[in-house]
């Protein structure tokens, strides 16, 4: 017998899953419903699970497995970031009956929509990583021997930078943003593969950052020995695709899942870029 639900009524035996798939890159994408039985502190990827073990729809016909990505189930790598029930958030942290209290009929589960689908629930998250590339989000090292202590951090400083350090490059704040859109490009008849992808890494820098890229900024920017490349960075910020296209929709922060304080990182971020330009333009 099926566990009660939050509100006093009884679950269901089982429940349907309704996914979103797609074969392949640029294929077409069709809706599919699968019927899994129901336990008790499931979450998506288990439901996931269950169903690759036992891959037919709810009308019996045999079909290929659903394609996801997940690694480390615990909300610490964030790979697994889908549109669940039409909000995005971590499948593995999604948990069937707070989705089923949603929406008792159906679960949904939706790729993100501002990246390429590669397979079924799964993206090609390059662009995110570029971003991040592209705003030098590291700490420079010289090399790999004994260097003795690091700088010494006030407690201020490591309670205001330890929540961005949180940051798993997971996505939500992107899917959620009105300002990152999705960018699509077809490959040329005359272009190699080679000449493909850098004119896609071209068309990423010129595109919007993000508020992932914008508050690892200011994290690696107040570190000690980050700080010396801040001018680097914030360059970058004030290049096209930086912080003057975020239309301040807040929408980042509260889709987050680490709770991070994005937009008091895009404010900072705001506040130091201005005074970056106002630098160069006195030639200080």
């Amino acid at each position: 017998m099926a566990e009660p639900s939050s509100n006093g009524k009884q679950r269901p035996d089982t429940f349907e899953v309704r996914i979103l798939r797609q074969d392949k890159p640029g294929s077409p994408s069709y809706w599919e419903r699968h019927r899994v039985r129901y336990e008790p502190e499931m979450n998506v990827i288990s439901v996931l699970q269950r169903i690759a073990a036992q891959p037919k729809t709810v009308d019996g016909k045999q079909v290929a497995p659903v394609a996801w990505d997940c690694n480390c189930l615990e909300e610490v790598c964030g790979a697994c970031t889908m549109v669940i029930n039409g909000r995005v958030r971590q499948s593995c942290s999604a948990l069937v009956d707070r989705l089923l209290d949603e929406n008792p009929d159906e679960i949904e589960l939706q790729p993100m929509s501002k990246f390429p689908v590669v397979r079924d629930l799964v993206v090609d998250r390059r662009r995110l990583f570029r971003a991040l590339q592209k705003t030098s989000c590291w700490i420079p090292a010289d090399g790999y021997y004994d260097m003795g202590a690091g700088p010494r951090q006030p407690p201020a400083l490591q309670e205001q930078n330890y929540p961005l350090s949180q940051c798993m490059s997971c996505g939500c704040c992107l899917e959620a943003c009105p300002q990152y859109t999705k960018v699509e490009l077809a490959r040329r008849p005359d272009e190699t593969e080679e000449q493909f992808e850098q004119r896609k890494q071209q068309a990423y820098d010129q595109a919007f950052v993000g508020p992932h890229a914008i508050s690892q900024v200011m994290l690696f920017n107040s570190h000690p020995t980050g700080k010396f490349n801040a001018g680097e960075r914030l360059e970058a910020l004030t290049a096209p695709g930086g912080i003057q296209i975020c239309g301040n929709a807040q929408n980042c922060v509260a889709v987050c899942p680490k709770q991070i304080p994005l937009t008091t990182s895009i404010a900072r971020a705001g506040r130091a870029t201005t005074l970056h330009s106002l630098k160069k333009w006195f030639g200080s």
